[in-house]
C-alpha cells in the first residue's frame, strides 16, 4: 500500500472517534436512536474541523448493515465503500466544480432511483456555497419534500454565502473550533502510533498554530517528521512553521506588566530580526494576558501551555493589577492589531502599543483614588495632619446670643440680616420674601453678588482643607487646579 498523509490515515471512522464536537455527535446519535431523522443537514465550521468526516460516519450509520445504527462495524464492506467515497448509495459532490444549474437538475435526476444496495440514496455535497442562485432555486423544491429513501447533506465554510431558503430547509449543526488541548493529545496520541518522540511543549505549539484545525496540525506533523525524524522539539516546531515560543510570549509579557519599555524595545527587535511574525506574536500576547484575567476570576483555569516555572512568573506580575486594567492593556492591543494588519512597518505598531500598554498599568484612574480614600483610616489621616503644617479646619463655635446681640447692633446691616442675626437659635427660619421684580432697588444686585462671592470662597477654603482631600494628595502626590 502507498504511504498516506496523517490526515487521510488517522481520520474519524466511529462517532467516537470525532474529537471536539460533543455538541454535533451526541445530537446525530440521539437521532439515529429515536429514529428522528431530518431530510437535509447542513455542517457549517472553520477547516479541518471534521465537516466531511462527520458526514461520512453519519452516512455509515444510515448505511450499515442492519441500521440506521450509531454501532456500525466501520470494517464492513459498505462502510468501506462510504469511507473511500466509491458508494453506489453515497454520492459525494464538489460545489466549486459541480455549481450550474444543468449539473444539479442532472443530479436531481437520479434521486428517483432507489438505492442499490443501502436503505437511503445519500446526496453529499460539499462547498455548498459555491453553488450558483440558479443553482440554489433547482434545488428547493426537491429539497422541502424529498423522496422517503433520498437524505441530503451540505457542508460550508461560509453559511452567509447560501440561500436563507435553503438553510431554513436544513437542520444546522455549527461545528466549532477544536481546543488547543485536545489537538496536542491527539498528535501525541499519533506520535506514539508512529513511534515518534514528541515534546509536549512542541505538540502544543503546533495545536496552537493550527488555530483550531485537526487536519492542519496532521498536516504540520506530517512534515516535522519528515524533517526532524523520529524526535520533534519545541525549537523545530518554531524554526520550521516561524511561530513564537512560550518564552518570548512571557519575555514580552513581563516587560509590559513590570513597566521595563528597554525590555519590550529588545524582545521586539529580536523577533523582527529573526524574520518571526509579529501579528503572531501580538495575538499570542493577548491570549496570555486574557488567560491572567480568567485566572483572576477562576483559579482552576488553563496555563495556556505555560510551563508552571513561566506562569508562576506571571501570575505574580499580575497579582496587584485589576481585570479592568488587563482588558484595558487588551483593548490597546486589539486596535494595534486591526491597523497591524494592512500596515508595511508591523514593529512600529507592535512598539507603540507595548508602550501605550505600559503607560496604562501607570495611570491612577478615579476609582483607584476613591479606593485608595475608602481603604484610608481616619485615625491615620488627622495623625498625619499633626505632623504637618496644614491642620483641619476646627469647627466654629456657636456664637451665643447676648453676643450676638451686642454684634448686631454695632454692625450696619439692613433691617431684614438684623432681624435673623437676633432672632433666637431656635427660631423658625422665616420664608424668603419675593419682591416684584419692577420694584427692586438696582444697587442691591451688587451687594448679593458679592455676598454669593463670599460664600463661595468660604466653600472652596472648606474643600481645600478637608482632611480627605489633603490626605489624596499626600498619597497621590497631586495638586488641586482651580
Amino acid at each position: 500500500m502507498s504511504y498516506q498523509v496523517f490526515a487521510r490515515k488517522y481520520r474519524p471512522r466511529t462517532f467516537a472517534d470525532v474529537l471536539g464536537q460533543d455538541h454535533v455527535v451526541r445530537t446525530l446519535r440521539n437521532a439515529i436512536e429515536k429514529d428522528r431523522l431530518a431530510h437535509a443537514y447542513l455542517f457549517v465550521g472553520p477547516r479541518g474541523t471534521g465537516k466531511t468526516s462527520t458526514s461520512r460516519i453519519f452516512s455509515k450509520a444510515l448505511n450499515c448493515p442492519n441500521g440506521p445504527s450509531i454501532d456500525f462495524d466501520p470494517d464492513d464492506p459498505i462502510c468501506i465503500e462510504i469511507a473511500e467515497g466509491r458508494s453506489l448509495d453515497v454520492l459525494e459532490i464538489d460545489g466549486a466544480s459541480n455549481n450550474k444549474v444543468d449539473e444539479v437538475r442532472s443530479l436531481l435526476e437520479t434521486v428517483g432511483f432507489a438505492p442499490a444496495s443501502s436503505r437511503f440514496r445519500i446526496i453529499y455535497i460539499d462547498e455548498v456555497h459555491m453553488l450558483t442562485t440558479g443553482a440554489f432555486n433547482a434545488l428547493l423544491k426537491t429539497l422541502e419534500e424529498p423522496p422517503a429513501h433520498v437524505k441530503f447533506i451540505f457542508a460550508t465554510t461560509e453559511p452567509n454565502k447560501i440561500l436563507p431558503t435553503i438553510i431554513s430547509r436544513c437542520q444546522r449543526f455549527d461545528l466549532r473550533p477544536i481546543p488547543t488541548d485536545i489537538i496536542a493529545g491527539h498528535l501525541q496520541h499519533i506520535a506514539t502510533e508512529e513511534g515518534v518522540k514528541l515534546d509536549d511543549a512542541a505538540a502544543w505549539a503546533i495545536a496552537k498554530g493550527a488555530d483550531g484545525g485537526m487536519r492542519d496540525a496532521q498536516s504540520m506533523l506530517d512534515q516535522l517528521v519528515a524533517f526532524c525524524g523520529n524526535e520533534i522539539t519545541e525549537t523545530n516546531v518554531l524554526d520550521i512553521f516561524g511561530f513564537t515560543s512560550r518564552e518570548t510570549v512571557a519575555a514580552l509579557l513581563l516587560g509590559i506588566l513590570q513597566k521595563e519599555p528597554a525590555r519590550i524595545l529588545a524582545v521586539i527587535y529580536e523577533q523582527f530580526e529573526k524574520g518571526k511574525d509579529l501579528g503572531q506574536l501580538l495575538a499570542e500576547v493577548v491570549g496570555a494576558i486574557r488567560a491572567l484575567v480568567v485566572a483572576k476570576l477562576d483559579p482552576d483555569a488553563g496555563r495556556e501551555g505555560f510551563p508552571e516555572a513561566l506562569w508562576s512568573d506571571l501570575s505574580a506580575a499580575a497579582e496587584t493589577l485589576k481585570p479592568e486594567r488587563l482588558l484595558a492593556v487588551i483593548d490597546t492591543f486589539s486596535e494595534a492589531e486591526s491597523r497591524m494588519k494592512w500596515a508595511s512597518n508591523k514593529r512600529l505598531h507592535l512598539e507603540i502599543a507595548s508602550l501605550k500598554a505600559v503607560q496604562n498599568l501607570k495611570e491612577i484612574r478615579l476609582t483607584d483614588v476613591i479606593s485608595a480614600i475608602g481603604k484610608a483610616d481616619p485615625g491615620e489621616i488627622t495623625a498625619s495632619f499633626s505632623d504637618n503644617s496644614a491642620s483641619p479646619p476646627a469647627k466654629p463655635e456657636p456664637t451665643p446670643a447676648s453676643e450676638k446681640k451686642t454684634l448686631t447692633e454695632d454692625s450696619k446691616l439692613d433691617p431684614i440680616d438684623r432681624l435673623i442675626a437676633d432672632a433666637p437659635d431656635d427660631a423658625v427660619e422665616p420664608e424668603p420674601v419675593k419682591l416684584n421684580p419692577d420694584s427692586e432697588n438696582p444697587k442691591q444686585k451688587p451687594i448679593d453678588q458679592a455676598k454669593a462671592e463670599a460664600d463661595n470662597t468660604l466653600e472652596a477654603d472648606e474643600f481645600h482643607n478637608d482632611p480627605l482631600i489633603v490626605e489624596a494628595l499626600k498619597v497621590f502626590k497631586g495638586r488641586l487646579i482651580s
